[in-house]
């Protein structure tokens, strides 16, 4: 992901925050595959066509963008920012001391995975697992309460712990997810590039970037034991066994317990489609977004703002 500083820059990107916001509210277009694979996730009995019909039964094409708004928005709008202008800060980096570009991405990626996680996106993981995993009562006739009614409920009971329940699983998952994902997506560029017979520095095509960040979203997925353990800690579905202590490894064992190794892949293959989008939008897409916007966005149009 070639999110480095443009020559002589000192300070904060903007550049990287600005367009990390706008191509992170354009993966929300992926919703669809992030509802199919939170519904899995949370039922792991499930097969992906009784999913789908599940998700349908809840209000039609509507059922698959739940949780989109104002959540999925929300949450778009900030982590895109930080994690762009975080991975972007450690990755330039760890290149000036000398590291290859494919270490440097994978550092790159798990800083950024992280702090986007404690800093913008635990209520919000939180609240949109709660939108999809929710009992839905509309279809027994009685109208069910509202998103912000659900979150107050939640606030009531259970506090800021209740908002971010979760967030260590999400904090692990994002640290694995961009990282993998920028890792193996710098390994990918740097294959093709030698496959090609082109120099380090020779710019790939875009047809070339958007393969190598499609390589690296699909290799990214390998952690999908994490994501099943994040939904069930913050899923709405309740049950004696599931217990009310949920903390990584108790829920960890409680699923590999009901449903075996199978249970702790359950929605890996919509979340493959949803990494490859994502990525191809986060790495790929944003560095030709970056470079139409760095003319407007860069220290002699705006003054005073780079610190």
């Amino acid at each position: 992901m070639a999110i480095t500083k443009e020559p002589g820059q000192k300070g904060v990107s903007w550049s990287n925050i600005a367009v990390g916001g706008i191509m992170n509210m354009v993966t929300t277009l992926g919703q669809p595959l992030e509802v199919l694979k939170t519904q899995m996730a949370a039922n792991r009995q499930q097969t992906m066509l009784q999913a789908i019909q599940t998700v349908w039964s809840r209000g039609g094409i509507a059922g698959f963008y739940q949780g989109l708004i104002p959540w999925a928005w929300i949450e778009a709008s900030t982590k895109g920012a930080v994690l762009l202008f975080t991975a972007s800060e450690i990755e330039s980096g760890a290149v000036s001391m000398g590291v290859n570009p494919a270490a440097a991405g994978l550092l790159g990626g798990m800083g950024g995975g992280i702090v986007q996680a404690y800093a913008t996106m635990g209520f919000c993981t939180c609240m949109k697992t709660a939108e999809i995993t929710r009992h839905k009562q509309a279809a027994s006739g009685i109208k069910p309460p509202s998103t912000w009614a659900v979150f107050a409920d939640i606030w009531r009971r259970e506090g800021i712990r209740g908002i971010n329940k979760g967030v260590n699983a999400v904090a692990v998952r994002q640290c694995t997810n961009w990282g993998s994902r920028m890792g193996f997506a710098r390994l990918a560029e740097d294959t093709i590039r030698k496959m090609k017979g082109k120099g380090e520095h020779d710019k790939l095509t875009p047809y070339e970037k958007i393969l190598a960040s499609s390589i690296g979203g699909a290799l990214g997925t390998w952690n999908q034991p994490i994501e099943v353990v994040r939904v069930e800690m913050q899923s709405m579905a309740k049950s004696a066994e599931r217990g009310e202590k949920k903390t990584i490894l108790n829920v960890l064992r409680y699923i590999y317990k009901e449903n075996g190794i199978k249970g702790l892949y359950r929605g890996v293959t919509p979340r493959i489609g949803l990494g490859i989008w994502q990525t191809v939008c986060m790495v790929s897409l944003a560095d030709y977004v970056k470079a139409w916007c760095v003319p407007y966005l860069s220290d002699t149009h705006i003054r005073g703002v780079v610190f």
